[in-house]
Protein backbone atom coordinates (compact mmCIF):
# COMPACT_ATOMS: atom_id res chain seq x y z
CA UNK A 1 0.00 0.00 0.00
CA UNK A 2 1.33 3.58 -0.93
CA UNK A 3 2.05 6.20 1.14
CA UNK A 4 0.42 9.00 0.05
CA UNK A 5 1.12 11.25 3.33
CA UNK A 6 2.58 14.70 1.70
CA UNK A 7 6.51 15.00 1.83
CA UNK A 8 7.53 18.58 3.39
CA UNK A 9 11.11 20.31 2.74
CA UNK A 10 12.67 22.92 1.24
CA UNK A 11 13.05 23.78 -2.41
CA UNK A 12 15.75 25.32 -3.99
CA UNK A 13 15.78 27.22 -6.76
CA UNK A 14 17.91 29.91 -9.20
CA UNK A 15 18.44 33.37 -7.27
CA UNK A 16 16.68 36.15 -8.38
CA UNK A 17 17.38 39.39 -7.38
CA UNK A 18 15.65 41.59 -6.06
CA UNK A 19 13.47 43.70 -8.73
CA UNK A 20 14.57 47.35 -8.25
CA UNK A 21 13.36 50.67 -9.80
CA UNK A 22 15.65 52.67 -12.17
CA UNK A 23 15.98 55.44 -9.59
CA UNK A 24 16.53 52.74 -6.05
CA UNK A 25 19.67 51.09 -8.52
CA UNK A 26 21.39 54.53 -9.45
CA UNK A 27 20.78 55.74 -5.49
CA UNK A 28 22.56 52.53 -4.54
CA UNK A 29 25.50 53.93 -6.48
CA UNK A 30 24.89 57.53 -5.73
CA UNK A 31 25.44 56.55 -1.85
CA UNK A 32 28.68 54.66 -2.24
CA UNK A 33 30.05 57.82 -4.33
CA UNK A 34 28.69 60.74 -2.71
CA UNK A 35 30.67 58.93 0.69
CA UNK A 36 34.07 58.78 -1.46
CA UNK A 37 33.84 62.41 -2.88
CA UNK A 38 33.57 63.61 0.67
CA UNK A 39 29.60 65.26 -0.05
CA UNK A 40 30.48 66.74 -3.79
CA UNK A 41 27.47 66.21 -5.18
CA UNK A 42 28.80 67.31 -8.84
CA UNK A 43 32.20 64.86 -8.57
CA UNK A 44 29.97 62.31 -7.61
CA UNK A 45 27.37 62.67 -10.69
CA UNK A 46 30.30 62.89 -12.90
CA UNK A 47 31.80 59.74 -11.56
CA UNK A 48 28.26 58.59 -12.60
CA UNK A 49 28.15 59.45 -16.37
CA UNK A 50 31.20 57.85 -16.08
CA UNK A 51 30.44 54.41 -14.96
CA UNK A 52 27.20 54.64 -16.98
CA UNK A 53 29.23 55.02 -20.54
CA UNK A 54 31.25 52.12 -19.55
CA UNK A 55 28.65 49.78 -17.73
CA UNK A 56 25.52 51.02 -19.45
CA UNK A 57 23.89 52.01 -15.98
CA UNK A 58 20.93 53.98 -17.50
CA UNK A 59 19.15 53.44 -21.07
CA UNK A 60 17.01 55.78 -23.72
CA UNK A 61 13.60 55.09 -21.00
CA UNK A 62 15.74 56.71 -17.94
CA UNK A 63 19.17 58.51 -18.01
CA UNK A 64 21.15 60.48 -15.38
CA UNK A 65 19.69 62.89 -15.62
CA UNK A 66 16.06 61.84 -15.16
CA UNK A 67 17.89 60.69 -11.96
CA UNK A 68 19.00 64.24 -10.81
CA UNK A 69 15.64 65.39 -11.34
CA UNK A 70 14.25 62.55 -8.95
CA UNK A 71 16.88 63.34 -6.38
CA UNK A 72 15.80 67.05 -6.61
CA UNK A 73 12.25 66.03 -6.62
CA UNK A 74 12.47 63.05 -3.44
CA UNK A 75 14.55 66.24 -1.38
CA UNK A 76 17.48 64.53 -1.49
CA UNK A 77 19.51 67.47 -3.20
CA UNK A 78 18.72 71.36 -3.05
CA UNK A 79 20.20 74.03 -4.76
CA UNK A 80 22.42 76.26 -2.95
CA UNK A 81 24.02 79.77 -3.18
CA UNK A 82 27.82 79.75 -2.40
CA UNK A 83 29.69 82.36 -1.13
CA UNK A 84 31.40 83.80 -4.29
CA UNK A 85 27.45 84.21 -5.76
CA UNK A 86 27.59 81.00 -7.97
CA UNK A 87 25.19 78.69 -8.19
CA UNK A 88 25.50 74.89 -6.72
CA UNK A 89 23.80 71.33 -5.31
CA UNK A 90 24.72 69.82 -2.21
CA UNK A 91 22.95 66.71 -0.42
CA UNK A 92 20.33 67.49 2.35
CA UNK A 93 19.83 65.75 5.66
CA UNK A 94 17.90 63.18 4.05
CA UNK A 95 20.69 61.93 1.89
CA UNK A 96 22.60 61.85 4.93
CA UNK A 97 20.95 59.75 6.94
CA UNK A 98 20.51 57.37 3.78
CA UNK A 99 24.43 57.13 3.76
CA UNK A 100 24.59 56.26 7.68
CA UNK A 101 22.10 53.83 6.78
CA UNK A 102 23.50 52.00 3.98
CA UNK A 103 26.80 52.16 5.98
CA UNK A 104 24.86 50.39 9.00
CA UNK A 105 23.74 47.49 6.46
CA UNK A 106 26.75 47.36 4.70
CA UNK A 107 28.74 46.52 8.12
CA UNK A 108 26.13 45.03 10.79
CA UNK A 109 24.60 43.68 8.10
CA UNK A 110 27.79 41.39 7.55
CA UNK A 111 27.47 40.49 11.55
CA UNK A 112 23.98 39.30 11.61
CA UNK A 113 24.16 37.11 8.53
CA UNK A 114 26.39 35.34 10.66
CA UNK A 115 24.34 33.64 12.55
CA UNK A 116 21.73 33.97 15.49
CA UNK A 117 23.56 35.73 18.66
CA UNK A 118 27.02 34.75 17.01
CA UNK A 119 28.70 37.74 19.18
CA UNK A 120 32.24 37.26 20.81
CA UNK A 121 30.59 37.86 24.25
CA UNK A 122 31.53 34.90 26.33
CA UNK A 123 27.89 34.75 27.82
CA UNK A 124 24.73 37.15 27.25
CA UNK A 125 23.34 39.87 28.79
CA UNK A 126 20.51 39.32 31.77
CA UNK A 127 18.02 41.94 31.42
CA UNK A 128 15.17 43.30 29.89
CA UNK A 129 16.17 45.18 27.10
CA UNK A 130 15.53 43.10 23.82
CA UNK A 131 18.37 42.65 21.59
CA UNK A 132 16.96 40.88 18.51
CA UNK A 133 19.56 38.23 18.53
CA UNK A 134 18.37 34.59 19.08
CA UNK A 135 20.63 31.66 20.39
CA UNK A 136 19.86 27.69 21.76
CA UNK A 137 18.43 27.23 25.00
CA UNK A 138 20.96 26.32 27.48
CA UNK A 139 20.41 24.59 30.64
CA UNK A 140 19.41 27.07 33.36
CA UNK A 141 17.44 29.89 30.64
CA UNK A 142 14.53 31.44 32.35
CA UNK A 143 11.18 29.92 30.48
CA UNK A 144 9.73 33.48 30.24
CA UNK A 145 13.29 34.03 27.69
CA UNK A 146 11.83 31.41 25.04
CA UNK A 147 10.82 32.66 22.02
CA UNK A 148 7.62 30.36 21.38
CA UNK A 149 7.18 31.93 17.74
CA UNK A 150 10.66 30.50 17.05
CA UNK A 151 10.65 27.69 18.69
CA UNK A 152 7.54 26.34 17.02
CA UNK A 153 8.72 27.12 13.77
CA UNK A 154 12.19 24.77 14.37
CA UNK A 155 9.70 21.72 15.72
CA UNK A 156 7.87 21.95 12.20
CA UNK A 157 10.72 22.19 10.36
CA UNK A 158 12.54 19.43 12.30
CA UNK A 159 9.46 17.01 13.15
CA UNK A 160 6.84 17.90 10.43
CA UNK A 161 3.42 18.85 11.02
CA UNK A 162 1.74 15.47 11.02
CA UNK A 163 4.25 14.72 13.74
CA UNK A 164 4.32 17.56 15.65
CA UNK A 165 6.68 16.99 18.74
CA UNK A 166 8.64 19.85 21.17
CA UNK A 167 12.19 19.18 22.10
CA UNK A 168 14.77 21.01 24.02
CA UNK A 169 16.71 21.01 20.88
CA UNK A 170 13.87 23.17 19.14
CA UNK A 171 13.88 25.59 21.52
CA UNK A 172 15.57 29.48 21.08
CA UNK A 173 16.19 32.41 23.57
CA UNK A 174 15.94 35.76 22.59
CA UNK A 175 18.96 37.54 24.13
CA UNK A 176 18.81 40.58 26.50
CA UNK A 177 20.62 43.30 28.48
CA UNK A 178 20.10 45.58 30.64
CA UNK A 179 19.65 49.54 30.30
CA UNK A 180 22.44 50.71 31.24
CA UNK A 181 24.26 52.73 29.32
CA UNK A 182 28.01 52.95 27.38
CA UNK A 183 29.35 56.02 26.24
CA UNK A 184 31.47 55.70 23.19
CA UNK A 185 34.32 58.02 21.79
CA UNK A 186 35.67 57.23 18.49
CA UNK A 187 38.20 59.22 17.07
CA UNK A 188 39.68 59.13 14.04
CA UNK A 189 42.83 60.15 11.97
CA UNK A 190 42.73 62.46 9.83
CA UNK A 191 46.60 63.20 9.03
CA UNK A 192 47.91 63.16 5.87
CA UNK A 193 49.19 59.55 5.53
CA UNK A 194 45.61 58.25 5.42
CA UNK A 195 45.41 59.24 1.81
CA UNK A 196 49.35 58.33 0.91
CA UNK A 197 50.07 55.63 -0.98
CA UNK A 198 47.29 55.44 -3.45
CA UNK A 199 45.23 53.81 -0.67
CA UNK A 200 42.24 55.93 0.57
CA UNK A 201 41.88 55.24 3.97
CA UNK A 202 39.96 57.60 5.32
CA UNK A 203 36.35 56.54 3.73
CA UNK A 204 36.47 53.25 5.86
CA UNK A 205 36.99 55.36 8.95
CA UNK A 206 34.13 57.50 7.59
CA UNK A 207 31.75 54.49 7.11
CA UNK A 208 32.33 52.92 9.75
CA UNK A 209 31.82 55.85 12.04
CA UNK A 210 28.71 56.74 10.35
CA UNK A 211 27.00 52.81 10.96
CA UNK A 212 28.11 52.99 14.02
CA UNK A 213 26.33 56.35 15.14
CA UNK A 214 23.16 54.76 13.13
CA UNK A 215 23.63 51.98 15.09
CA UNK A 216 23.28 53.37 18.71
CA UNK A 217 20.76 56.17 17.82
CA UNK A 218 18.36 53.20 16.48
CA UNK A 219 19.37 49.92 18.55
CA UNK A 220 20.84 51.80 21.82
CA UNK A 221 19.31 55.15 21.84
CA UNK A 222 20.05 55.48 25.91
CA UNK A 223 24.28 54.99 24.93
CA UNK A 224 25.87 58.40 23.71
CA UNK A 225 28.65 58.39 20.67
CA UNK A 226 30.89 61.45 20.42
CA UNK A 227 33.24 61.36 17.08
CA UNK A 228 36.79 63.31 17.28
CA UNK A 229 39.45 63.69 14.65
CA UNK A 230 42.70 64.44 15.03
CA UNK A 231 45.81 65.92 13.20
CA UNK A 232 47.85 68.57 14.64
CA UNK A 233 45.31 69.29 16.93
CA UNK A 234 41.66 67.78 17.59
CA UNK A 235 38.48 68.41 17.80
CA UNK A 236 34.65 67.08 17.76
CA UNK A 237 32.16 66.73 15.24
CA UNK A 238 29.39 66.47 14.94
CA UNK A 239 27.15 62.99 13.10
CA UNK A 240 25.78 65.13 10.31
CA UNK A 241 29.26 66.37 9.15
CA UNK A 242 30.28 62.74 8.93
CA UNK A 243 30.00 62.47 5.08
CA UNK A 244 32.13 65.44 4.15
CA UNK A 245 35.06 64.49 6.32
CA UNK A 246 38.50 64.47 4.40
CA UNK A 247 42.16 64.43 5.76
CA UNK A 248 44.06 67.40 5.69
CA UNK A 249 47.86 67.89 5.39
CA UNK A 250 48.37 67.42 9.29
CA UNK A 251 50.78 65.50 11.40
CA UNK A 252 49.49 62.69 14.06
CA UNK A 253 48.42 64.61 17.40
CA UNK A 254 47.50 61.55 18.67
CA UNK A 255 47.86 63.05 23.08
CA UNK A 256 45.34 65.69 21.80
CA UNK A 257 42.82 63.06 20.31
CA UNK A 258 43.27 61.31 23.77
CA UNK A 259 43.13 64.62 26.20
CA UNK A 260 39.92 65.70 24.48
CA UNK A 261 38.70 62.43 24.37
CA UNK A 262 38.46 61.52 28.38
CA UNK A 263 37.50 65.37 28.60
CA UNK A 264 34.11 64.32 27.11
CA UNK A 265 33.98 60.97 28.74
CA UNK A 266 34.55 63.21 32.37
CA UNK A 267 31.52 64.82 31.73
CA UNK A 268 29.37 61.47 31.42
CA UNK A 269 26.91 60.52 34.26
CA UNK A 270 27.53 56.82 32.29
CA UNK A 271 29.58 54.14 34.39
CA UNK A 272 30.29 52.43 31.43
CA UNK A 273 32.95 54.24 28.99
CA UNK A 274 35.49 53.45 26.18
CA UNK A 275 37.48 55.03 23.43
CA UNK A 276 38.00 53.94 20.31
CA UNK A 277 41.00 54.95 17.95
CA UNK A 278 41.28 54.29 14.35
CA UNK A 279 44.20 55.49 13.00
CA UNK A 280 47.66 54.02 10.39
CA UNK A 281 50.04 56.48 11.57
CA UNK A 282 52.80 56.60 14.76
CA UNK A 283 52.47 60.16 16.96
CA UNK A 284 54.30 63.09 15.39
CA UNK A 285 53.43 66.18 16.87
CA UNK A 286 52.35 67.56 19.98
CA UNK A 287 51.48 70.85 21.31
CA UNK A 288 53.71 73.19 23.91
CA UNK A 289 52.15 75.31 26.59
CA UNK A 290 53.10 78.14 24.73
CA UNK A 291 51.16 77.25 21.56
CA UNK A 292 53.76 76.28 19.07
CA UNK A 293 53.60 73.12 17.79
CA UNK A 294 56.70 70.23 18.27
CA UNK A 295 57.03 67.73 15.02
CA UNK A 296 58.71 64.85 14.46
CA UNK A 297 58.22 62.51 11.81
CA UNK A 298 61.60 60.45 11.43
CA UNK A 299 60.90 57.24 13.95
CA UNK A 300 59.15 57.26 16.81
CA UNK A 301 60.13 60.58 18.73
CA UNK A 302 60.64 59.19 22.30
CA UNK A 303 59.14 62.72 23.56
CA UNK A 304 55.88 62.15 21.42
CA UNK A 305 55.85 58.23 22.70
CA UNK A 306 56.04 59.17 26.72
CA UNK A 307 53.52 61.64 26.04
CA UNK A 308 51.11 58.93 24.77
CA UNK A 309 52.10 56.12 27.36
CA UNK A 310 51.11 59.03 29.89
CA UNK A 311 47.60 59.47 28.51
CA UNK A 312 47.07 56.13 28.34
CA UNK A 313 48.02 55.31 31.76
CA UNK A 314 45.59 57.75 32.90
CA UNK A 315 42.68 57.08 31.37
CA UNK A 316 43.05 53.42 32.68
CA UNK A 317 43.17 55.20 36.12
CA UNK A 318 39.96 56.61 34.96
CA UNK A 319 38.40 52.94 34.17
CA UNK A 320 38.35 54.03 30.27
CA UNK A 321 39.99 51.44 28.14
CA UNK A 322 41.33 52.53 24.64
CA UNK A 323 40.43 50.26 21.79
CA UNK A 324 42.95 50.71 18.87
CA UNK A 325 42.52 49.84 15.30
CA UNK A 326 45.97 50.07 13.77
CA UNK A 327 45.16 50.24 10.00
CA UNK A 328 48.57 49.55 9.09
CA UNK A 329 51.07 46.98 9.81
CA UNK A 330 54.65 47.83 10.32
CA UNK A 331 56.43 46.34 13.28
CA UNK A 332 58.06 49.21 14.42
CA UNK A 333 54.94 51.07 15.00
CA UNK A 334 53.26 47.70 16.24
CA UNK A 335 55.65 47.67 18.85
CA UNK A 336 54.38 50.66 20.07
CA UNK A 337 50.78 49.89 19.87
CA UNK A 338 51.64 47.18 22.30
CA UNK A 339 53.28 49.33 24.43
CA UNK A 340 50.51 51.82 24.48
CA UNK A 341 48.05 48.87 24.83
CA UNK A 342 49.90 47.09 27.82
CA UNK A 343 49.85 51.15 29.85
CA UNK A 344 46.32 51.27 29.13
CA UNK A 345 45.21 47.72 29.42
CA UNK A 346 42.86 48.07 26.40
CA UNK A 347 43.19 46.07 23.47
CA UNK A 348 44.43 46.41 20.02
CA UNK A 349 43.52 45.50 16.71
CA UNK A 350 46.21 45.46 13.51
CA UNK A 351 44.26 45.21 10.17
CA UNK A 352 44.09 46.69 6.77
CA UNK A 353 40.75 48.34 5.38
CA UNK A 354 39.17 44.82 5.13
CA UNK A 355 37.05 43.80 7.97
CA UNK A 356 37.40 46.82 9.55
CA UNK A 357 34.00 47.36 10.07
CA UNK A 358 33.01 43.93 11.34
CA UNK A 359 35.81 44.37 14.04
CA UNK A 360 34.71 48.12 15.39
CA UNK A 361 31.13 46.48 15.55
CA UNK A 362 31.57 42.93 17.08
CA UNK A 363 33.85 45.18 20.04
CA UNK A 364 31.53 47.74 20.78
CA UNK A 365 28.50 44.46 21.02
CA UNK A 366 30.78 42.72 23.30
CA UNK A 367 31.93 45.42 25.34
CA UNK A 368 28.80 46.89 26.35
CA UNK A 369 27.38 43.42 27.11
CA UNK A 370 30.58 42.37 29.51
CA UNK A 371 31.18 46.18 30.89
CA UNK A 372 27.51 46.17 32.17
CA UNK A 373 27.72 42.64 34.08
CA UNK A 374 30.71 43.08 35.74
Amino acid sequence: MKNNKKRKGFVFKTYEAENKSPFEKLFEIFKELITHTSGDFDEAIDWMRSLDAEYSLTDENYTIDDFVEDLKKKGYIKDEVKGDGTGGTKITSKTERAIRQQALNHIFGKIKRSGAGNHKSKSPGIGDEHTGDLRAYQFGDSLDKVSITESIKNAQINNGLDNFNLTENDLVVEETLHKSQMSTVLMIDISHSMILYGEDRITPAKKVAMALAELITTRYPKDTLDIIVFGNDAWSIKIKDLPYLQVGPYHTNTVAGLNLAMDLLRRKRNTNKQIFMITDGKPSCLRLPDGQYYKNSNGLDEHIVNKCYAMAQQARKLHIPITTFMIAQDPYLMQFIRAFTKANQGKAFYTGLKGLGEMIFEDYETNRKKRIKG
